[in-house]
């Protein structure tokens, strides 16, 4: 039962915006450098030109890239180097320097950087003042954008985890061979699956203290803490999760689905069964693009909590949203087989609406991995089976 999410924080970004470079005839040399502003970061954009008539006409123009650099060809000569800003007017610069030559056959290199203290200098007290607090608010973000940095890696790490411990039994069954026990396999299974939960709880326990406002660090954490049959602790984690959402700017349907899965889970594992019904329809609602997915988890795991009743209502419901999916039926007819009898011929008498969900099942899944369980029963009842099977009308379990 795959339940990881695939959600990355928004890194802090800057604009950027092309200039065009003129490219001369005859005998050039080449030109390049790297523009700094006065914050002493990489200027992100604009444009830098060669003048002849110190700045007030650009000869040769190249654009500055994000990363802050420049590059291009010029004929052979002594130039005013000049840097603009997008919206700075053409007869206005921000910065220059005299005297830079450009040499035939060479690769000349000019930086401009304006954390020069000449620049600095030349400021006014207001600029200054701006710069400081600019250079600032640079700090912060750069900080903040370390931190989501760090965060990203660890989701990326989390949801391998989460992968694996979903396909525990698959490694059990590899690490220990085709002769282990069944036993033995459920040990291993537990012991792969409890290793990597706690480290998922570990990683987001520190993940959430440095950033309380990301949900979706919450959520993973939450996901561990079921993992870990930690359900209390996990039922306030998604209950987080949930406060956050509600007061997001934009909410995430996908994290938010998550989060009432996540307590329909941690409800159907503890037998309270009006509860889950009600987490596991909110998660449908609020993402009904993996409604089908919720419901068809809220069957199988009651399923697994030998819920009989809850798992075919709950089956019901997902067959509702995706009636395509043949696991749905076998689920249902799983849930209602309970209730059968036997009569004295010792047939089977199966409950209202069991025998049309193995049938359908069959029908979806002619060789499925439960065919011929399924087919064992209908033969073994009395029934006779009507092809035209109908889906359950929508309804509350």
């Amino acid at each position: 039962m795959k339940r990881s999410i695939s959600l990355w924080l928004g890194l802090l970004a800057f604009a950027v915006l092309p200039a065009l470079a003129q490219t001369p005839s005859g005998p050039t040399g080449k030109i390049h450098g790297h523009v700094t502003n006065p914050t002493g970061m990489s200027a992100p954009s604009g444009s830098v030109s060669l003048s002849t008539d110190n700045g007030h006409t650009s000869k040769y123009t190249f654009p500055v890239s994000s990363s802050g650099d420049f590059s291009g060809e010029a004929a052979p000569g002594t130039y005013t180097i000049v840097y603009r800003q997008p919206e700075t007017p053409a007869d206005k610069m921000v910065d220059y320097l005299d005297n830079v030559k450009v040499v035939f056959g060479q690769d000349v290199e000019q930086d401009i950087d304006m954390s020069r203290k000449a620049f600095i200098d030349n400021l006014s007290a207001d600029q200054k003042k701006q710069l400081e607090e600019l250079k600032k608010k640079n700090s912060e973000a750069m900080k903040a954008n370390e931190v989501i940095k760090n965060l990203n890696a660890d989701l990326k790490t989390v949801g391998q985890d989460i992968k694996d411990a979903d396909n525990a039994r698959q490694t059990a069954a590899q690490a220990l061979g085709a002769t282990a026990s069944k036993a033995d396999l459920e040990a291993k299974e537990a012991e792969i699956k409890t290793a990597k939960y706690t480290d998922v709880e570990t990683l987001m326990l520190k993940d959430t203290a440095a950033k309380p406002d990301a949900s979706v660090l919450w959520a993973q954490l939450g996901q561990a803490q079921v993992g870990l049959k930690k359900y209390d602790e996990a039922e306030t984690t998604y209950k987080k999760v949930l406060e956050l959402e509600a007061t997001a700017k934009k909410p995430n349907p996908q994290v938010q689905g998550l989060a009432d899965s996540g307590l329909g889970e941690i409800y159907a594992r503890t037998s309270k069964v009006p509860e889950a019904n009600a987490a596991y329809d909110a998660a449908a609602k609020v993402n009904p693009t993996q409604a089908g997915f919720y419901l068809k988890n809220e069957a199988v795991i009651f399923f697994q909590m030998n819920n009989a009743d809850a798992q075919a209502a709950a089956a019901d419901e997902a067959i509702l949203a995706d009636p395509t999916q043949p696991m749905l039926y076998y689920l249902k007819g799983q849930g209602l087989i309970v209730k059968a009898t036997v009569d004295a011929a010792g047939k089977y008498v199966l409950p209202p609406g069991c025998a049309e969900a193995y049938q359908k099942y069959l029908e979806l899944a002619p060789n499925g991995p439960y065919a011929g369980e399924v087919k064992g029963i209908l033969a073994q009842s009395t029934q006779k089976v009507d092809n035209s099977y109908k889906a359950p009308k929508a309804g509350k379990k």
